[in-house]
């Protein structure tokens, strides 16, 4: 990302007090923002316009958060999103990730709880870059426009569930990922989540690049680290 030009994001929230508020705050922390009231509105400049970042209420007028971002990930939009929302039980956080949502924030909030989320997904460059490759360890990259690995050149596909669960490691490199955080991501709402099925899974990623670049977070989950 260019450190010297300004990050844009783009904010749908119909709320107009909420809507001045976070963007007032946001600008005031050297952001640009884009405010749109409706999910047409957004739709409109999320194609016209390329973002750093989405911040998208769920529930507004003409098409809902969730459609809208499951659309846009469908239409290689990249840039990392966050959820805003009233919304609270556990079906409506699994549909958010499942429409490809990075993070997801409960109304009410604290700006300052906003603003270290927004930083936090920021810091994972790998959204913004052009190449579609990613580097994972010596001799080793990921290319995350179709899931495979590039070892020494040559290209290894990945399962979809290890493809997915690869994926959500690197977004959160050094992090400890719990299973219940992984099972949300990894298992559509009709599938039974598996601890056998996910220790196989991690299992076969290591296989494949170095059983030190997943460790296992005692009673925790997993994390991953970087490789050497």
């Amino acid at each position: 990302m260019d450190k010297t030009r300004k990050i844009r994001i783009l904010l749908l929230e119909d709320d107009s007090n909420l809507n001045d508020t976070i963007t007032e705050f946001l600008e005031s922390k050297g952001y640009f923002v884009d405010s749109a009231f409706d999910g047409l509105e957004a739709q409109d400049k999320l194609y016209e316009t390329r973002y750093d970042l989405l911040l998208l209420d769920v529930n507004v007028p003409n098409v809902n958060g969730f459609k809208l971002l499951k659309e846009a990930r469908e239409n290689n939009v990249v840039a990392p999103a966050i959820f805003i929302t009233s919304l609270d039980s556990v079906d409506d956080l699994e549909k958010g990730f499942n429409s490809g949502c990075d993070d997801y924030i409960r109304k009410p909030f604290e700006l300052k709880e906003l603003l270290i989320r927004i930083e936090t997904l920021l810091r994972r460059e790998f959204y913004h870059e052009v190449k579609s490759t990613v580097y994972i360890a010596k001799d080793i990259e990921y290319n995350i426009d179709n899931n495979d690995l590039i070892i020494r050149g040559e290209h290894m596909s990945l399962g979809n569930k290890e493809a997915k669960l690869l994926k959500l490691f690197m977004q959160n490199v050094g992090e400890i990922l719990s299973h219940e955080r992984i099972y949300e991501y990894l298992w559509d709402y009709d599938e039974e989540p598996s601890d056998t099925a996910l220790r196989t899974y991690i299992k076969n990623i290591r296989k494949i690049i170095g059983k030190d670049c997943i460790a296992s977070i005692k009673k925790q989950g997993y994390k991953f680290v970087t490789c050497e």
